[in-house]
């Protein structure tokens, strides 16, 4: 038993010392020290606003076409590791983006991608019913010819890949976007090139000519293939823009601006005082109530804060204001476990028990309490998490549910072995609740 709880008490340790290496600034790269340092929310460092507007006018369902094209933000913001964005919709045809960190007003709309608009435009005879538009790959050629649009847009587009051309059979060394419809645009691009039978289909994207092939049969099989890149690395780049570029409705930026922090340093530092005074003051009171029991309470609460702090910088978590709110209150449930745990204890002891036994049914006995406590407070974090689309009480409810997670091994696994760890020495007469 006691060689067990020896290689526990030693796994905790390693534990212990690979969270502080983390917490360390100049810790090595590969441990998450000195390159992954916590990032700050919008509230405490600024950052920049962007302000994107759709062009709902051939919408049916407004607020679906909406709510879409923001996820479909949210999930190019995730992917490229911008966290935790505050991303709004304002007016009902605006999306309100904040990005925290970014001063580079240039460098976020690179994060965030631009907003790439795919259109198939047929020929035109001149400029009363076209326009001139310019070569993607070449924007200071203008392309020749005149163009309108077609019926056929990226919003009937689901796939698109880079690969090689495919001639006759064989393979060339010629890079080209292969793009799939949906069923609709499969029926549209059908029309479209039975309609221009030996003349030239655009495929534009961002108003910018990317292939204008000319059209020999029609096309039934709703696939296509963009050629003009001049290596597979541009083929890759341009089929990563289309994919990012099927948004529900047209989209395009029409605001920007950098925006300084709401709270700033100073409150941030007066947040931390205020979570130091609390943790001293519940250090005081537990080592007032529970004596030595309640200093190891307090040793384990103290690594629990390495532990948070050190998943906190490896997720990353960005740290809003809420977000250290969750933190801090996080640090109460773990405390709050430890006082059922001594509280069940008392009752033990009371009864007469020895006190390994008495140590062993108090951890026993609270556990239903502490766990069916701490599981409904992580289902409400879950909840508020993937419901609200608001980054401050996602980072609340995110900070809240990790710490949760944590306080149970800290308040629970760790406590309840150093107990049993001095309990079999010379100490054990420490122990009294």
């Amino acid at each position: 038993m006691r060689t067990r709880l020896w290689v526990l008490f030693s796994f905790i340790a390693f534990l212990i010392v690979l969270a502080v290496l983390i917490d360390i600034p100049t810790s090595p790269s590969w441990l998450g020290g000195s390159s992954t340092k916590a990032q700050l929310g919008l509230d405490l460092v600024g950052g920049t606003e962007l302000v994107y507007q759709a062009d709902l006018s051939a919408s049916t369902d407004k607020l679906k076409d909406l709510s879409n094209l923001e996820s479909v933000f949210s999930q190019r913001i995730n992917s490229l590791g911008v966290s935790e964005p505050n991303i709004q919709t304002s007016g009902g045809d605006k999306i309100i983006i904040d990005l925290p960190g970014i001063k580079d007003i240039n460098s976020a709309i690179q994060k965030i991608g631009q907003t790439y608009e795919l259109n198939f435009m047929t020929q035109a005879t001149d400029t009363t019913d076209g326009a001139q538009l310019y070569d993607y790959y070449d924007q200071g050629y203008l392309y020749p010819g005149y163009w309108k649009k077609s019926v056929l847009t990226g919003k009937n587009l689901t796939k698109a890949d880079a690969t090689f051309q495919n001639s006759n059979g064989s393979v060339t060394s010629d890079p080209v976007v292969s793009i799939q419809f949906d069923s609709t645009g499969t029926a549209k691009f059908r029309t479209l090139t039975q309609d221009n039978l030996n003349k030239q289909i655009a495929i534009v994207l961002d108003n910018k000519i990317v292939s204008a092939p000319n059209v020999s049969v029609a096309i039934t099989n709703g696939q296509a293939v963009i050629t003009g890149s001049k290596d597979i690395k541009e083929a890759q780049d341009l089929a990563k823009r289309l994919s990012e570029g099927i948004l529900p409705v047209p989209t395009k930026l029409i605001g920007q601006q950098n925006i300084g922090a709401t709270l700033g340093k100073d409150s941030l530092k007066l947040s931390i005082v205020a979570g130091l005074i609390g943790l001293i003051l519940v250090a005081i009171f537990m080592v007032s109530f529970y004596k030595f029991p309640g200093l190891i309470a307090v040793f384990a609460l103290t690594i629990y804060s390495f532990f948070a702090l050190a998943v906190y910088k490896v997720i990353p978590v960005t740290l809003t204001l809420a977000g250290i709110a969750g933190f801090i209150l996080s640090i109460g449930m773990a405390i709050d476990a430890n006082v059922l745990i001594f509280e069940r204890l008392k009752e033990e002891l009371k009864a007469g028990k020895e006190l390994n036994l008495a140590l062993h049914d108090g951890f026993r006995r609270s556990w239903p309490s502490i766990r069916d406590s701490n599981i409904s407070s992580i289902i409400t974090c879950l909840i508020l998490y993937y419901t609200t689309g608001s980054g401050p009480v996602r980072g609340f409810a995110l900070t809240l549910m990790i710490g949760i997670i944590i306080s149970l091994f800290t308040a629970v696994t760790l406590t309840r072995t150093i107990l049993l760890l001095i309990d079999g020495s010379r100490l054990r007469r420490l122990i009294h609740v």
